[in-house]
């Protein structure tokens, strides 16, 4: 599949008092024409980070892309200026953010909202925007679109407001979109909605999707690969059956034993993962999962595990997984 985005070692960390938080550590994927992937982790992992520096929108300062390449379309938007960037962002590249009351500007009315953009980036007339606004939000499930055209954000129910976000997100057909936990505010009712009209809408366009998520239940109804961060670094990728049936790497476990499931016995507990990320004004040398690791040998602490290969497709950074870990080696 070829690929459409290409992120190649890309490092951020932010200056703040106490030094400089290393927010992303080397982050290596890639995302094909029309494919769905989810990036995963707990908060902190550096998902947000990652989604929000492809889009160019984290002030620098305090940030610093200390190095990497985010190949979009053959050109590297990190050497693009703002002015380029303003002309890709919602054309080329679309974004949903996790609250849409405060993306949603209140003193504008949400058709207006979406003519702005097709008006800038299509250079459509007011009429001819007016009328693609209005099919967007059919689009996405807005019944009386009329009506709902000259209405304001506060007049629209929570996954109302994420459908207009979608319609922004999606008006100029966008190559990629990025949904950064665009279900966090909602109920698990408006959340499958969500979904299915992002799952619809890439079908009718072929846009590739990268979901930014912590559930990994919306994981396995929408994506194609997964990417699971850890401190962040990938720790763990695979195809989405691979992830799910065959996880490899400690903290992916225990990401899928503290989720609940259909088949487990009433009163059964979920099973946690036991204490906290590191401080990535300190990152550990090592495994940057070790402190909370149960399988951790001395080595984990000291060296930094290579990623080990399982498929073409799937991959782990653990050395436990090293073809030459043997059952309670302790070295």
């Amino acid at each position: 599949m070829e690929p459409i985005l290409q992120v190649k070692d890309l490092q951020v960390s932010f200056q703040v008092k106490g030094g400089e938080v290393k927010a992303v550590r080397g982050m290596n994927f890639e995302v094909g024409k029309g494919e769905t992937i989810a990036i995963v982790g707990e908060s902190g992992s550096g998902k947000s980070v990652t989604a929000q520096t492809i889009m160019r929108l984290i002030p620098s300062p305090p940030s610093i892309i200390k190095q990497g390449e985010i190949i979009f379309k053959g050109e590297d938007l990190l050497k693009k200026t703002e002015k380029q960037m303003e002309a890709i962002r919602g054309k080329d590249i679309g974004m949903i953010f996790q609250d849409p009351m405060t993306s949603l500007n209140p003193t504008i009315k949400v058709g207006k909202q979406i003519t702005e953009v097709l008006i800038k980036h299509q250079k459509m007339s007011a009429a001819e925007a007016n009328k693609q606004a209005l099919e967007m939000l059919k689009l996405v499930g807005i019944k009386n679109a009329e009506a709902r055209f000259n209405q304001y954000p506060h007049e629209f129910s929570g996954g109302m407001r994420q459908r207009v976000m979608i319609a922004i997100a999606l008006a100029c057909r966008p190559a990629l979109l990025i949904a950064d936990e665009p279900t966090t505010a909602l109920d698990v009712t408006i959340q499958a909605q969500i979904m299915d009209v992002m799952k619809d809408m890439q079908e009718r366009l072929g846009t590739s999707i990268i979901l930014i998520t912590h559930d990994l239940g919306v994981v396995a109804g929408m994506c194609d690969r997964v990417i699971v961060m850890y401190a962040g670094e990938v720790v763990e990728t695979g195809t989405k059956w691979e992830i799910f049936k065959n996880p490899q790497h400690p903290y992916t476990k225990g990401l899928l034993r503290s989720m609940p499931r259909l088949d487990q016995k009433k009163g059964e507990p979920l099973i946690p993962i036991i204490g906290t990320p590191p401080d990535l004004i300190k990152p550990p040398v090592g495994c940057p999962f070790a402190a909370r690791c149960d399988h951790a040998m001395k080595i984990c602490e000291r060296i930094d595990p290579g990623a080990t290969e399982f498929s073409d497709t799937h991959t782990a950074r653990c050395w436990e997984l090293h073809p030459m870990a043997k059952e309670g080696n302790s070295q």
